[in-house]
């Protein structure tokens, strides 16, 4: 953010004064981002029968990084030096905490069960905001997203679909990865485009993702069928690129709290998704902690984030 005394860019005011006047136009362009990356969890499950879960993590990034790297060399965008570190740790995170964890866990829990865990994601998401990203929730904002994560809680612990076990765990792992990275690459993309953010961090950390998908090759393909390749594309160019663009952009102009809160939704387009593609019986319980889930979301949108 630029000094009083600064005339403030073009690039680095219009994300504020959007996210200032319009935090609607936030919360819709967020709910575009969580659509895609509600497939998420469906597509691991599909994938995993062609591949590990090492290769899917390190394989689909280096796919990501190729056309990030593709798109910023054609539109002539000069490596961001000064952010090159935050944007290495958002890499981290988003692009192998999350994908890493959350593969891990799909090879012993259904997609749907994980999309209801992952619904403590925006609670994580506020408390990073609060914690380094520059946010002040208030106390309403506060008591409606313990209260979603409380039911997110209820639902792992209560064997309502599956007994709880180690899965719930690399999901936990997978949401704490993934919301500290929101939270980096939302303070970035107030000061450049949310496709730039997530296309420097797939570049930056494209030698891990090529020395471990080189490492991996070897025993990680494992005679993908269509299916299975289908999904690692949508892995790598949906879950891993497209969807970052409009969530990272989403949170820019409405606040990262705010618009965190939308992800619980996600859990919606994961269940619906889990039951078209993979057949899963989507129980009456689970239907009513996702409402619920829902309920909250709807309340917390309209708490107060300073």
């Amino acid at each position: 953010m630029t000094s009083a005394s600064t005339p403030p860019s073009h690039t680095a005011s219009q994300p504020l004064q959007a996210r200032t006047h319009h935090p609607l136009a936030g919360l819709a362009i967020g709910f575009v981002g969580v659509l895609i990356f509600g497939a998420t969890l469906p597509a691991t499950r599909i994938a995993l029968d062609g591949f590990s879960p090492a290769f899917i993590t390190f394989g689909r990034a280096v796919a990501a990084a190729l056309v990030a790297g593709l798109v910023l060399v054609v539109l002539g965008k000069r490596f961001p030096r000064r952010d090159a570190g935050r944007l290495f740790a958002a890499g981290v995170l988003l692009v192998y905490g999350f994908p890493g964890f959350s593969t891990v866990a799909m090879q012993t829990v259904p997609a749907s069960h994980g999309g209801v865990v992952l619904g403590v994601l925006p609670l994580m998401t506020a408390a990073f905001a609060a914690l380094f990203g520059g946010e002040r929730p208030g106390l309403a904002f506060w008591a409606w997203s313990i209260t979603g994560a409380a039911l997110v809680l209820v639902f792992s612990l209560s064997g309502a679909d599956i007994e709880p076990g180690l899965g719930d765990l690399w999901l936990g792992c997978a949401a704490l990865s993934a919301s500290c990275g929101y939270v980096i690459s939302g303070k970035l993309a107030r000061t450049r485009p949310g496709w730039e953010v997530i296309s420097w961090a797939l570049v930056i950390t494209a030698p891990i993702s090529i020395a471990g998908a080189v490492y991996c090759w070897e025993s990680g393909v494992l005679k993908p069928d269509g299916a299975a390749l289908a999904a690692f594309a949508y892995l790598s160019l949906g879950s891993m690129y497209a969807g970052f663009v409009f969530w990272n952009w989403g949170m820019a102009i409405g606040g990262i709290a705010k618009v965190g809160q939308v992800q619980l939704l996600q859990s919606f387009v994961t269940l619906g998704l889990s039951a078209l593609l993979l057949g899963e019986r989507i129980t009456l319980v689970t239907i009513g902690f996702a409402v619920a889930v829902a309920v909250v979301v709807w309340c917390g949108r309209k708490a107060k984030v300073g």
